[in-house]
């Protein structure tokens, strides 16, 4: 199926609860969408099921997924799977995420040496998004070996907030190949129109100009930073 009928059908078809995911501070739910005779697993986070949080303004984590999965597309990194903000569900309006069939045990601290080299385009996707709990388990593997990331509600906060467990690649250069995206990326963010729009309904103003400074940043420094001594860099509990 094609990307654009799976957000089709996230948006538009028919939603039962099937189901909560317990771990996790918020509530998260596992729904089946019924669309054109068939089920389709997926995951929904209600905005009334997000805990308030002292740093991050309330009732916009469902906004920050959808917003991840928007820098995900426009960077051309397939990292986030398909996401929608729905605001009409059967607990209220929130994001709804397509459903990545993966080993649940096989997640970012049992990846291989050769696995986690190719966490480079997650390293910089969360630096760009300055990701504030990318723990181990939000880093999925599927069974044709493609990497996906989940829990993306903690992203695009205006100050450095970045905790992650992925810092292998510290102080090395950044990949020229990923560099030419974020580049693209930064430009398409400074003159199309689109993007911008489908930003702002997501995201403040402040944080889209957050977004593109820590874009240009990137571009101009060229390596992977070091944790900052300053805060805590990594995300509790790590997975």
């Amino acid at each position: 199926m094609d990307k654009q009928a799976i957000l089709t059908l996230l948006s538009e078809g028919e939603m039962k609860v099937e189901g909560q995911f317990l771990a996790g501070s918020n509530y998260t739910f596992l729904v089946v969408i019924h669309w054109q005779d068939k089920d389709y697993p997926a995951v929904y986070k209600p905005v009334r099921g997000e805990q308030p949080l002292w740093d991050f303004p309330e009732r916009t984590l469902a906004h920050r997924e959808v917003a991840a999965y928007l820098v995900s597309e426009a960077l051309g990194w397939d990292l986030v799977p398909p996401t929608v903000y729905r605001r009409r569900a059967p607990l209220g309006a929130g994001s709804v995420q397509w459903f990545v069939e993966h080993n649940p045990e096989h997640h970012f601290f049992h990846f291989t040496p050769e696995e986690k080299q190719r966490l480079r385009p997650v390293a910089l996707f969360d630096l760009l998004t300055n990701n504030a709990d990318r723990k181990g388990g939000h880093i999925l593997m599927d069974a044709q070996g493609h990497i996906w990331l989940i829990d993306q509600g903690l992203c695009f906060h205006v100050e450095e907030k970045l905790r992650t467990v992925v810092w292998d690649f510290a102080g090395k250069p950044i990949p020229e190949d990923l560099l030419a995206d974020l580049q693209a990326f930064v430009q398409r963010l400074e003159t199309d129109e689109d993007l911008s729009a489908s930003l702002s309904e997501h995201l403040s103003r402040a944080e889209i100009r957050a977004l593109l400074r820590r874009g240009k940043r990137l571009l101009q420094e060229r390596v992977f930073p070091a944790p900052p001594p300053t805060r805590r860099p990594y995300p509790w509990p790590p997975v």
